[in-house]
């Protein structure tokens, strides 16, 4: 059974930086994509980034882009860890956030939730102002 677990949130202050980090018994592909989603209560999961193995491209919300940025390591056919280091934080970007993997991913539906087989717990992340 895939489990995933998601480490390094916490609380700064706007402007400042945190890394998120991702692990978990996950075998990849090179049709696997992985990514990290965030959900705020009373809004719906929102897609951040995610990257495609087979090709390392990579997807980013409109929101995120430029501050926030995805990568991954892996171990042969294993993920050793996907990273999600956020800089220039802002109030906005807090919520809880998830990693995800889809073992067939479609570059199309990167940043959509529904598809993606595998998550983790989650790990929260606070930014004031």
């Amino acid at each position: 059974q895939v489990r995933l677990v998601e480490s390094g949130g916490g609380s700064v202050q706007a402007g400042g930086s945190l890394t998120l980090s991702c692990s978990g018994n996950l075998p990849i592909f090179s049709t696997t994509q992985l990514a990290w989603f965030r959900t705020v209560p009373g809004e719906e999961r929102q897609g951040v980034a995610a990257i495609k193995i087979g090709n390392n491209v990579t997807y980013y919300h409109d929101l995120v882009m430029g501050r926030f940025t995805i990568s991954y390591e892996r171990a042969e056919r294993w993920l050793s860890r996907l990273t999600l280091q956020m800089n220039n934080l802002k109030p906005e970007d807090t919520g809880m956030y998830y990693c995800a993997a889809w073992t067939l991913g479609q570059p199309d539906r990167a940043l959509i939730s529904d598809k993606y087989q595998f998550w983790g717990q989650g790990t929260q992340v606070t930014i004031s102002s």
